[in-house]
């Protein structure tokens, strides 16, 4: 059927549009208060269309919907399937970085300091969040020396009546409230102390800090009084400046979307208790959107893992969607979230801030944000080029095989997804079916067991199969590892890297492609392939090493593997062992009086 009668046909309700390319692949995802109206845009003449628009629909071949029951359904369907599929031409916002809050649990018989990354519905008191510039530490450390609350984990309720308070009490750093050195009254003064400067009440404790300076200064002890004056310059790096004409209690979070033709960027600002307390400029690649589209898709990201603390959401351009956008903070919130454009006042003067941070940021970083797309997706879109692969090699995993002499035999498996390492998803194998050094058995087995997985896994990593394998090798290599996959009945783009020449090979019958070393996707390749050696190595010296740790305790009368088990996780190494007195050896649980002379003395020769 013709797109364009097919966009015709299309209902009026809400949803979820989906547009896909010649290889099937997902490129991009939309939402809409009326499907039919929305997707029928796409089709009308080439001559109204934004430069953008025409670009997309340059590689759209079909696309399919999906109804919700309501606009804010839509927004969240769409934001789930951006994330599940990484469309070329969605952003995807990276920045998950949960920043700190501390955290006051007044529920607490004696309330106390925590860091915390994630907010709670535990009617508790949070502060935050502390980004760069601000160290969440030092703040912790002024606090508890001008109001030293408890910093323990003891149970009140159930306190042992030989208790004796801890180091904290006797270097005043607690008042001890275990023992009942403060009154519940008094100490609740302190909390409230503590909660005033936290909401943005700095000057009394400037003072507090002053005051000390001043005591020891003139009673002659000049060490602490030089502390106290370090502490000042801590106090005044951290110190907040107020907003003018905001109200003390009150909290902002600022988005500013600034874009040129390729690259656009965020930049965020916090005001928390009337004081602006950090700010991010996040760089996105947003080269098919417009940027009421990109602040909409970055807003419904940016809250979906952070906690919204905000009594208002401030941008810098009127959005489309705000009413649905509004609609969804509230839910996620519990209580109306305005989202305002402001025209006049202080906090136009703070949007206008973020504007020339985003727009700078832009201006500054061009270069750099070229450099790094031309390493990762354009690295990738390059590869599939090369490779003619029909899909984008977007999620790439690399095999390796690491062992001295068939000893200690195991595999590593990295993944890079859109050009970049995922840390998490890497998995490592010991080697079980392959008697002696023979690597392209290994690399079956190993090639066997993820492929595998794929088809029964919900493992993150194994659960979805990549676009694209690289066998770190040559033709024998990637001969046993296709092996494998065809066993299993699969079908991935599988390739190889020889390191002497960096050959590439597609096939193991074929002659190898062989790029120039300034290739950006060979540069890729090798950053893939390194990334599976180191990763295999260290897997390999570390049970090299638990192996030779076990064999020289096993010399030791009386201890066995389980007893060894208990050594190596309490001391970590060997030499730590070794050199152990019999007082830290008794600190070991599971290790008898015997076991300790006998271990003692078998390093100390005795």
């Amino acid at each position: 059927m013709d797109l364009k009668q097919k966009a015709k046909e299309l209902p009026t309700n809400s949803g979820v549009y989906i547009m896909n390319n010649l290889a099937g692949e997902i490129i991009y995802v939309g939402k809409a208060r009326n499907l039919k109206n929305r997707v029928k845009s796409y089709f009308q003449d080439s001559k109204n269309q934004t430069e953008k628009v025409r670009k997309l629909m340059q590689n759209v071949i079909d696309f399919r919907y999906i109804i919700t029951n309501n606009e804010i359904e839509a927004l969240l369907l769409e934001n789930t399937l951006i994330k599940k599929y990484t469309p070329k031409y969605n952003i995807l916002l990276k920045d998950d970085k949960q920043y700190p809050f501390i955290k006051i649990d007044l529920n607490d018989m004696y309330p106390k300091l925590q860091v915390v990354r994630k907010i709670k519905n535990d009617n508790a008191r949070y502060f935050g969040p502390y980004m760069q510039g601000i160290s969440i530490n030092e703040i912790m450390e002024l606090v508890s020396d001008i109001i030293p609350l408890r910093s323990c984990n003891l149970n009140f309720q159930k306190i042992p009546k030989n208790h004796r308070p801890c180091l904290n009490y006797h270097i005043n750093k607690c008042l001890a409230p275990c023992i009942n050195n403060i009154s519940k009254e008094e100490y609740d003064g302190l909390v409230k102390e503590v909660i005033a400067f936290l909401r943005g009440d700095d000057q009394k404790f400037k003072k507090k800090l002053i005051e000390k300076m001043e005591y020891f200064a003139k009673n002659e002890q000049f060490e602490i009084a030089m502390l106290y004056r370090d502490k000042l310059k801590i106090f005044e790096k951290i110190e907040r400046k107020q907003v003018t004409y905001l109200k003390q209690d009150y909290n902002l979070d600022i988005f500013s979307i600034s874009s040129n033709k390729v690259y656009a960027c965020v930049s965020y600002l916090v005001v928390r208790a009337g004081k602006l307390v950090g700010e991010k400029d996040i760089p996105l690649k947003a080269e098919m959107l417009s940027n009421n589209e990109i602040l909409e898709d970055f807003i419904t990201q940016f809250y979906e893992e952070k906690p919204i603390v905000a009594d208002e959401v401030v941008v810098n351009i009127e959005l489309e969607n705000k009413d649905i956008l509004s609609q969804y903070l509230r839910n996620k919130a519990g209580r109306i979230i305005n989202i305002i454009v402001p025209q006049k006042g202080v906090k136009k003067q703070l949007i206008d801030m973020a504007e020339t941070n985003s727009t700078d940021y832009l201006v500054n970083q061009k270069l750099k944000l070229e450099n790094e797309f031309g390493r990762t997706i354009g690295a990738v879109e390059e590869l599939q080029t090369l490779l003619n692969l029909k899909v984008l090699p977007k999620k790439i995993e690399a095999f390796d095989i690491s062992n001295i002499s068939g000893t200690d035999k195991v595999s590593s498996m990295v993944v890079f997804v859109n050009g970049k390492s995922a840390n998490s998803l890497y998995r490592r194998f010991k080697i079980k079916t392959v008697e002696g050094a023979n690597d392209f058995m290994c690399m079956k087995e190993t090639l066997h067991r993820r492929l595998e997985k794929s088809l029964d896994s919900d493992d993150e990593s194994f659960g979805t199969l990549p676009d694209l394998i690289l066998i770190d090798g040559g033709k024998g290599q990637l001969k046993y590892a296709k092996e494998a996959m065809n066993e299993l009945n699969l079908d991935v783009p599988m390739i190889s890297i020889a390191e002497r020449n960096e050959e590439i090979y597609l096939n193991e019958n074929d002659s190898p492609l062989i790029l120039p070393k300034s290739s950006l996707s060979l540069q890729l390749l090798q950053r893939v392939r390194d990334e599976a050696h180191r990763f295999a190595i260290t897997y390999h010296r570390q049970l090299r090493l638990n192996r030779q740790t076990k064999s020289e305790l096993k010399n030791i009368e009386g201890i066995g593997e389980k007893k060894i088990e208990i050594l190596y996780k309490h001391f970590k190494s060997l030499k730590k062992i070794k050199n152990a007195t019999k007082e830290e050896l008794s600190n070991c649980k599971g290790i008898n009086k015997t076991d300790i002379d006998n271990i003692y003395n078998y390093f100390n020769k005795i």
